[in-house]
C-alpha cells in the first residue's frame, strides 16, 4: 500500500522521538518524508526532489547511492555480516585500521559507532592511561568555548553549547572552557592568527595552573562546526601542541566533522603540521551509509595498556565494535579518495568545486543582513542578522524546503556542507535558492 508523504509524516510524528528536536514543533512544521536518494539528491514520495546541502547531518560525502558503494556492502553481507571483536578478528577491520594508521601518523585504532562515542572512548583513554603511568590525578579535561564534541554523558562535560550542557549540567563533571580562537570573536583590527595567540596565551595561563590535574585538551580543528561554524587559524593548533608537550597533556583532535576532506585536506589538523595524541573520526568515514566511528592514538599511549593485569587493560566495549561491513564501506570510502571525480583528484576536484561555489554566492554575501562571511574547503557560512525574527531557522528550513534544498541553519548562521559531487546545476540551484531562501524568512 503506498502512503502519501503527508500520511508518513504523521506516522512519524506519532510514533518516532526524531532527534534533537522539539516534537511539538512538528505540529506546524511538517516532516519531510523521504522514500529514496540518488547522488546528491533526496526525492519525496511524489518524486520532488531535494539538493542534500547538509550531506544528511554533515556524513555523505560521494553522494547517495554510490555504486560502488552499494556493491561493496552487497559482497561483505554475503561474506561475513557480524562477528564479536573480543578474541576474534576479520580482515575489513585489520585492512581498515592498517590504512587509517597510514594517514594519520597514529595507530591501535579502537571503534564504536558514532561519534559522541569516540569522543567518550578519546576521554577515557587518556585519563586511564596516566592513571597506568602512576598520575591518577590527571583526569580533568579542557575544551574550548563553544566546543561541540557529542550528547553522551562524557561527551557533555566537554561540549560548551549552553542548550545541551545548562540541560543536564547536574549530571556531568563540567570541564573547563577557555577561550575560542574563532576569528568572529576576535578584537578589533586584529588579525586572525594574532587572536589564535591571544586564545593560545590562555591556555598557556591554564595549562601552568591546572597540568597536573589534566589529562587532556580537545578540540575541533580549524572549525567548531555547531558553535555556528566559527572557523580559526591554524596557529592555535601549532600552539596548542606545543603547549601540550610542554605540560604533558594530550591533545585530542575531534576530526568527526571536519575530516575526510571538508578543510580542504585530508584532515584538518594537518593545516598546521601537527600530530594529535588521539584523532576521533567518524561522519564522513563511511560516506553516510553505516554507523563507524574510530579512535586512533599513539604507540606511548597503546604501551601504557599493555600489561597482564585486565585492570590496566582498557576497559571499554560495544556489541558492534569493528563491525565488518561498516568497516568495508570506510574502506569503499578510502578507495573513492584514491579514484578521480570528473578527471580530478578528490581534494583538488573539491577545491574547483569551492571555488565555482564562492562566487555563485557573491550576491548571498552582499545581502545587507549577511554578516561574518567564510569559507573552509567544502565549508560555507554566514551570520544572519535576523533583525528579532522569532524562529528564523525553522522558518528558513521551510524557505529552502520550497527552492528544493535541504539546509538546517544552526540559529541564525546559514551554512552549507554539501557532498563532493555537485554538477553546475546543483551549485546554481544551491547558490540562487538559498539567496532566495533568505528572503523569504526574514519576511
Amino acid at each position: 500500500m503506498t502512503r502519501g508523504p503527508d500520511t508518513l509524516a504523521e506516522r512519524s510524528r506519532r510514533a518516532v522521538w526524531h532527534p534533537c528536536t522539539q516534537m511539538k514543533r512538528h505540529e506546524r512544521e511538517p516532516l519531510l518524508a523521504i522514500a529514496r536518494a540518488q547522488g546528491p539528491w533526496l526525492f519525496d514520495p511524489d518524486g520532488h526532489r531535494y539538493l542534500d546541502a547538509v550531506s544528511s547531518w554533515w556524513v555523505n560525502l560521494f553522494g547517495h547511492g554510490h555504486p560502488q558503494l552499494r556493491d561493496a556492502l552487497a559482497e561483505q553481507l554475503a561474506t561475513l555480516d557480524h562477528v564479536m571483536l573480543a578474541g576474534l578478528t576479520h580482515e575489513p577491520v585489520v585492512e581498515l585500521s592498517e590504512r587509517l594508521a597510514a594517514l594519520t601518523g597514529l595507530g591501535h585504532a579502537f571503534y564504536a559507532s558514532d561519534g559522541a562515542s569516540a569522543t567518550e572512548i578519546a576521554l577515557k583513554m587518556s585519563a586511564h592511561s596516566w592513571r597506568n603511568r602512576g598520575r591518577p590525578q590527571k583526569c580533568e579535561f579542557v575544551g574550548l568555548a563553544g566546543g561541540y564534541h557529542g550528547e553522551t554523558v562524557g561527551a557533555l562535560s566537554v561540549t560548551d553549547i549552553a542548550l545541551f550542557r545548562e540541560a543536564y549540567a547536574p549530571l556531568v563533571r563540567l570541564s573547563a572552557a577557555l577561550p575560542s580562537p574563532d576569528t568572529r570573536h576576535a578584537a578589533p583590527g586584529e588579525d586572525a592568527a594574532a587572536h589564535a595567540r591571544r586564545c593560545a596565551a590562555s591556555l598557556e595561563a591554564y595549562l601552568d595552573q591546572h597540568h597536573e590535574r589534566t589529562a587532556a585538551l580537545i578540540v575541533e580543528p580549524l572549525v567548531q562546526c555547531a558553535a555556528g561554524f566559527g572557523m580559526h587559524d591554524p596557529e592555535y593548533l601549532r600552539l596548542a601542541r606545543a603547549l601540550c608537550d610542554r605540560y604533558q597533556v594530550h591533545l585530542i583532535c575531534d576530526e568527526i566533522a571536519v575530516g575526510f576532506g571538508r578543510t580542504g585536506t585530508l584532515f584538518a589538523h594537518q593545516q598546521a603540521g601537527i600530530r594529535p595524541d588521539f584523532i576521533c573520526l567518524s561522519k564522513g568515514l563511511t560516506g553516510g551509509t553505516l554507523p563507524l566511528s574510530a579512535v586512533l592514538t599513539t604507540d606511548a599511549v597503546y604501551e601504557s595498556f599493555y600489561d597482564d593485569l585486565a585492570s590496566r587493560g582498557f576497559l571499554h566495549s560495544h556489541s558492534y565494535t569493528g563491525n565488518p561491513l561498516a568497516c568495508r564501506a570506510a574502506l569503499t570510502v578510502l578507495d573513492l579518495f584514491e579514484q578521480p571525480i570528473d578527471g580530478e583528484p578528490v581534494l583538488a576536484h573539491n577545491r574547483r568545486t569551492a571555488a565555482r561555489l564562492t562566487a555563485l554566492c557573491e550576491p548571498l554575501n552582499a545581502h545587507p543582513r549577511v554578516r561574518a562571511v567564510r569559507q573552509l574547503g567544502m565549508l560555507w557560512a554566514w551570520d544572519i542578522d535576523d533583525d528579532g525574527v522569532v524562529g528564523f531557522s525553522s522558518a528558513y528550513h521551510l524557505a529552502a524546503r520550497e527552492q528544493g534544498l535541504l539546509l538546517r541553519p544552526i540559529g541564525n548562521t546559514l551554512y552549507f556542507m554539501p557532498p563532493y559531487v555537485l554538477d553546475d546545476g546543483a551549485l546554481e540551484q544551491l547558490a540562487g535558492g538559498a539567496l532566495r531562501a533568505l528572503e523569504v524568512a526574514l519576511a
